[in-house]
């Protein structure tokens, strides 16, 4: 900062307010029939009630993606454009067989630098809250540059679903949806310092 800058006020590069964050709400899941739309939405409502950033859905079905080495589908670059829109994300994450799901493997998978310094929170549900995919996506993040953060509210088909299929999520989980998004906010603005 200038001598007149400091004199008149004006900010430095760095004191300046950066602008609102943008975090997309990933949908893990594109088969018929699947929770991840009610736990989105349940999320971005909670979000919705914050002032750190921008929440919005991203459904990885509206995408079309191909698999990974077919011929390449307008999706692939639609699915790039979106990701790099963004400063983090939020997966919701369901467990298929100990692990996420070949739809979502492939979705992060066809992305690379897109990915790159932004952070990430989990939300996942399962006969054993997710835990075992989250932990599967974990490693995967890691490999994408992709910091995820340490809260993961963790939701039972048992306790937080009736049926298996209407969400009705516990009070409790309020919480650490709020813990969780507090960390991913933060995380993804300091991260943002570091993309061009």
């Amino acid at each position: 900062m200038g001598f007149l800058d400091k004199l008149f006020g004006k900010p430095s590069k760095e004191e300046q307010p950066m602008a609102k964050l943008n975090i997309g709400i990933i949908l893990g899941s594109t088969r018929q029939g699947r929770l991840s739309p009610q736990v989105g939405e349940w999320v971005k409502g909670i979000a919705e009630h914050r002032a750190d950033a921008n929440y919005e859905i991203i459904d990885i079905a509206d995408f079309k993606l191909p698999f990974l080495g077919e011929a390449d589908a307008p999706g692939i670059a639609s699915w790039n454009e979106k990701l790099a829109s963004l400063d983090g994300f939020v997966f919701i994450v369901q467990e298929y067989n100990h692990s996420i799901t070949g739809a979502l493997k492939n979705a992060l998978d066809l992305a690379r630098e897109a990915w790159n310094d932004k952070a990430a929170g989990i939300v996942s549900y399962g006969a054993a809250g997710g835990a075992r995919a989250a932990e599967h996506l974990r490693g995967i993040l890691g490999e994408l540059k992709v910091a995820d953060v340490r809260t993961h509210p963790t939701l039972s088909l048992f306790t937080d679903f009736v049926n298996g299929s209407e969400f009705k999520p516990q009070d409790h989980h309020l919480n650490n949806v709020n813990a969780m998004l507090d960390e991913v906010a933060a995380w993804s603005g300091a991260l943002k310092t570091l993309r061009p």
